[in-house]
């Protein structure tokens, strides 16, 4: 692990003297095997228990890990023959999101990815996969491809949020963002939408009106983060301050789950995506190959009755 967050340390401190002791053997021939497997055994119930007990916010630290797998390290992993579509067709292609044609396990579909960057000069290309309004457009024109070639569409989310800045709102962000709703409730192929890092607010949900939406266990979907939460409702951007918004917008996957926002939660490896993407990638495969095959049994009409549906009853009052 490259770096870790304040509840990693004790993780960081057994991972370092288990590098120390490897050297050591290597260096002086000493058979270290016993000691190994201890520290080894203590490394993973030290994982164990530091995941179990993660508040709210620690999850959004895990979320935003600098070495969490991003969506093109996972597209490379669960997909085959990838070809790369760009362009809105109106003014620009934003690499904010990456689209294009794609195989699972044979099958041809269309791959939509929010993608950020892995180091500064990555960032400022992918302008922290936050999309412009023509990101948005270009993401709803490979949608009506594939929905004009019958091939079902997957989406893989992770941003911040969608691109404030006043050229976006220039160019009719709000309405970019409004149109993706209103088109993807209406396309007649499955849709997949997978939370793998941040969710973030209409940044996020312009990608995800989906049949199934599944989510990483430590990966986090809100209409807002807990800084911008803070900084409304109570002036502040402290830590105690962050913690309590993090609690309050049940922004975790379990509380999504629970809540009917999500539909599957997606195990990652002990300590975190960042500590293995290969089995980060089985797993997230495993779940897309066969929430797809349940959805292919749908008729369209069933498809669009089944997602109005789901939407429709989010946030229902029973009044109890």
């Amino acid at each position: 692990m490259a770096s870790h967050q304040d509840f990693e340390r004790s993780i960081g401190d057994v991972v370092a003297r288990i590098g120390q002791l490897k050297e050591l053997a290597s260096e002086r021939g000493l058979d270290v095997e016993a000691e190994l497997k201890k520290l080894e055994a203590r490394l993973e119930e030290l994982r164990t228990e530091t995941l179990e007990s993660l508040t709210p916010m620690e999850r959004v630290k895990i979320a935003r890990h600098q070495q969490r797998p991003h969506s093109l390290d996972m597209m490379e992993r669960v997909f085959t023959d990838f070809v790369e579509l760009h362009g809105d067709r109106a003014f620009r292609d934003d690499p904010a999101v990456v689209c294009g044609w794609a195989r699972l396990d044979g099958r041809s579909l269309m791959v939509i990815a929010q993608q950020k960057g892995r180091n500064t000069k990555e960032n400022l290309k992918r302008n922290f996969a936050m999309m412009h309004p023509e990101g948005y457009r270009k993401a709803l024109r490979m949608m009506r491809m594939a929905e004009k070639y019958g091939r079902p569409v997957i989406t893989i989310i992770d941003t911040p949020a969608a691109y404030p800045g006043i050229g976006a709102e220039e160019r009719g962000q709000a309405e970019a963002i409004a149109r993706n709703l209103l088109e993807m409730s209406l396309i007649e192929v499955p849709i997949l939408a997978a939370v793998i890092g941040e969710g973030g607010s209409g940044g996020a949900l312009g990608l995800s009106v989906a049949d199934r939406i599944v989510m990483l266990e430590y990966a986090i979907y809100s209409v807002i983060s807990p800084e911008g939460c803070a900084s409304i409702l109570w002036k502040e951007n402290t830590e105690e301050a962050r913690s309590k918004a993090a609690s309050a917008l049940k922004l975790t996957a379990p509380d999504l789950l629970f809540l009917g926002v999500i539909d599957e939660v997606i195990g990652e490896p002990p300590g975190g995506a960042h500590e293995d993407w290969d089995a980060t990638a089985t797993a997230l495969k495993e779940s897309l190959t066969r929430n797809l095959a349940d959805l292919d049994k749908r008729s369209v009409a069933d498809l669009l009755d089944g997602r109005y549906a789901k939407y429709r009853k989010m946030g229902a009052w029973d009044g109890d």
